[in-house]
């Protein structure tokens, strides 16, 4: 897309685009081998540089729940990539708002819980 074309676009089009190129640059420098998919490896890198840490249990929770495979591949495509990202950024945020010590522990109701996590499951 030339310079010229993005200027009359509107301002959330060109906003999308370059989020797009960002995460396109983000998945690119993490798919080390290649492969056109992020594995556990790569995809635990790629949310280190973002600050997310994970463990392992979560990180193959994450890799088998995006794989459009349903886990055979045991990696993640460019699409399912941002989805699994942002819903970590989204639940991470969510957390932080309950764990404001910042302790890495965090008391919530049931409810406040199902109304955290189902959205990031149903969308």
């Amino acid at each position: 897309m030339s310079f010229e074309l993005l200027e009359q676009c509107p301002k959330e089009f060109t906003s999308v685009f370059y989020s797009l190129q960002n995460w396109r640059s983000i998945f690119e420098r993490f798919d080390r081998d290649r492969s056109g998919k992020i594995d556990a490896t790569e995809l635990r890198d790629a949310l280190l540089s973002l600050g997310y840490s994970v463990s392992p249990t979560v990180l193959d929770l994450l890799v088998s729940k995006f794989d459009k495979t349903g886990g055979k591949n045991k990696a993640i495509e460019y699409d399912n990539f941002i989805e699994c990202c942002l819903t970590v950024k989204g639940l991470t945020e969510k957390f932080k708002e309950k764990d404001t010590a910042f302790s890495g522990s965090a008391t919530f109701t049931y409810e406040a819980f199902m109304l955290t996590v189902l959205p990031f499951l149903i969308a």
